[in-house]
C-alpha cells in the first residue's frame, strides 16, 4: 500500500473534522461516537485514531479551526492613530467577532459549543468555557486599564466592571442568536448593541 503524502494525510484530517461538525451538530457531543464520525467521512475508525487520541482531542481540533484569540483580533483591527485606542480597538474586535460568527463553519462550531455539548460528555465543557472566558477577561481588562490611563474610559466604570459588562453582553448575544438564528439579524442587532455600550463608557 503506497505511503500517504502529507497533503493526503491533512486532507483526511480535515474531512474527519468536517464530519464531526455534521454529527455533533445533529446528535450532540455525548451521543456521537467516533465510529459515526468515521462513517460520515467514509473512513474507518482507525483513521480517526490515527489523527486524534479520542473524541475530546477531535473536538478541540474542530474548535481550533474557528477560534481566533482576542489578542489576534485586536492586532488585526488596531489603528494606532485613533484617539480612542484601545476602546476603539475593542469595539472593532468585537464587531469583527460578530462578523466571523455568522460564517457557516464558525456558526456550526459555536452552536455545538453552546447548545450541543451536554454536561455528561467526553468533553469537559465547563473547563473549556472557563478557559476561553479567562483568556478574554485578561486581555479585556488590560485594554480597559490602558483606556483608563489615557483618560478615555468613563470615571464611573472600572476596567473590571467594563470587562464583565462586555463579556456578559457578547456571550449572551451569541448564546441567544445561536439558539434561534432566524429570530433576528445578529449582523444588525449585534453592532447596534456594541456601539451603544461603547458610547456609554467613553469619558465625555
Amino acid at each position: 500500500m503506497p505511503k500517504r503524502t502529507k497533503a493526503e494525510a491533512e486532507a483526511t484530517r480535515e474531512a474527519l473534522l468536517d464530519a464531526a461538525e455534521v454529527i455533533f451538530l445533529e446528535r450532540g457531543v455525548s451521543r456521537t461516537s467516533l465510529e459515526q464520525i468515521a462513517r460520515q467521512a467514509g473512513m474507518t475508525r482507525g483513521a480517526v485514531y490515527w489523527h486524534f487520541k479520542n473524541k475530546a482531542d477531535l473536538f478541540h481540533a474542530m474548535l481550533e479551526r474557528v477560534k481566533t484569540p482576542l489578542r489576534q483580533l485586536l492586532d488585526d483591527v488596531e489603528d494606532p492613530n485613533c484617539p480612542y485606542v484601545p476602546l476603539e480597538s475593542l469595539r472593532r474586535a468585537t464587531l469583527h467577532a460578530i462578523e466571523r460568527l455568522q460564517r457557516p463553519r464558525s456558526r456550526r462550531v459555536h452552536t455545538i459549543l453552546f447548545h450541543r455539548c451536554e454536561v455528561a460528555s467526553d468533553v469537559d465543557i465547563q473547563a473549556l468555557h472557563e478557559k476561553l472566558a479567562s483568556e478574554c477577561y485578561d486581555t479585556m481588562v488590560e485594554r480597559f486599564e490602558q483606556a483608563r490611563e489615557r483618560g478615555t474610559l468613563a470615571e464611573s466604570i472600572s476596567p473590571e466592571i467594563a470587562t464583565r459588562m462586555l463579556m456578559s453582553m457578547f456571550a449572551g448575544l451569541m448564546y441567544d442568536w445561536l439558539r434561534d438564528p432566524e429570530s433576528y439579524d445578529i449582523g444588525d442587532v449585534g453592532p447596534r448593541m456594541i456601539d451603544t455600550f461603547f458610547a456609554r463608557i467613553v469619558r465625555q
